[in-house]
């Protein structure tokens, strides 16, 4: 029996995540895989986003900032559970995300572009100047959400990153799973027909407005989930997580791995993740390298790695 693509993109995804802590040595690379997971969480809503729907934002690390703040934030000044502040961030952002994606998402191109980064601008400088609140550039700590040990009285016990990296790796499924199931929706085919073009999508019934502001509110949960998850690991949050360059990041990653694939997604975070934990061999000249990598992918393989490396085993089975 032949594997859906769906079905074998969530069996590549499970393999990794189960069998790779077999490889670590130390708890070490337990933390790094967690936060693999946690950029791949972003990563996949901004393949919705950018691969689905064809629309680019460079300011989504404001969301996730925002989910890591809701963190740190509800369960000191509300008395909100931690656990329960990771949803209520979600559904933060996804208020937001709907509130500015109305008038942003009428834009097109670079002044989109342009418009979303300003509002990433604008969360992380309220992040870092507002320090009566946010402790400013600082950052502010997280409270425990004492998950582990609920695990530890059920007779499960887990040390610090293994419990993290079995949980973002959980997380990431399920997102994964949302992702891929909305491709073969009707929704992601109307996403699809609108990154084709917008004309012909509007030509065939498709909603256009909705449609991008469907997409927006999705990626935006994505990510303040990911700000949700790596607050609550790290129990500190700064706001460097809502700056330009994390969203730079986010949306590299997505298209250096492939931008219209979810496992791509996954596979440029997992890999500009992991890079410069390599390249620290090479002291000074890491980001040299890291940045000659990322042209000769873009140069060479243009629809980035995954579908470039699936259109090349196509063309030799043919």
């Amino acid at each position: 029996m032949r594997l859906s693509s769906k079905q074998s993109t969530l069996l590549v995804l499970a393999a990794l995540i189960i069998v790779s802590p077999f490889f670590f040595p130390s708890n070490y690379y337990y933390r790094v895989g967690s936060l693999v997971f946690v950029n791949a969480i972003a990563v996949v809503g901004i393949v919705i986003l950018t691969g689905y729907a064809g629309q680019i934002s460079l300011g989504h690390a404001g969301f996730v900032g925002i989910g890591g703040y809701a963190c740190a934030l509800l369960p000191v000044h509300l008395g909100v559970p931690p656990a329960l502040a990771v949803v209520l961030g979600a559904v933060l952002s996804g208020v937001i995300a709907y509130g500015v994606g109305r008038p942003i998402l009428r834009l097109k191109g670079y002044y989109l572009a342009v418009a979303s980064l300003g509002f990433g601008v604008l969360v992380a400088m309220v992040l870092a100047n507002e320090g009566w609140l946010t402790g400013g550039p600082d950052g502010i700590k997280v409270p425990d959400p004492g998950l582990r040990t609920l695990l530890e009285s059920l007779g499960i016990a887990l040390t610090n990153p293994q419990f993290w990296y079995a949980f973002c790796g959980l997380v990431l499924f399920v997102g994964a799973w949302l992702a891929l199931n909305l491709h073969d929706s009707p929704t992601g085919r109307a996403l699809r027909a609108l990154h084709g073009s917008e004309v012909a999508a509007r030509t065939a019934g498709v909603d256009v407005a909705k449609a991008k502001l469907n997409a927006f509110v999705i990626s935006a949960v994505y990510a303040s989930v990911a700000g949700s998850l790596l607050a609550l690991q790290n129990r500190l949050i700064t706001p460097d997580v809502a700056g330009f360059m994390h969203s730079i990041e986010l949306v590299t990653m997505a298209v250096l791995g492939g931008a219209g694939s979810v496992l791509g997604g996954i596979f440029g975070a997992a890999l500009l993740t992991l890079l410069p934990q390599v390249l620290t061999v090479l002291q000074d000249y890491e980001h040299v390298v890291l940045g000659l990598v990322m042209m000769l992918v873009m140069i060479f393989l243009p629809a980035g790695l995954i579908p470039s490396a699936r259109r090349l085993l196509r063309g030799r089975g043919e």
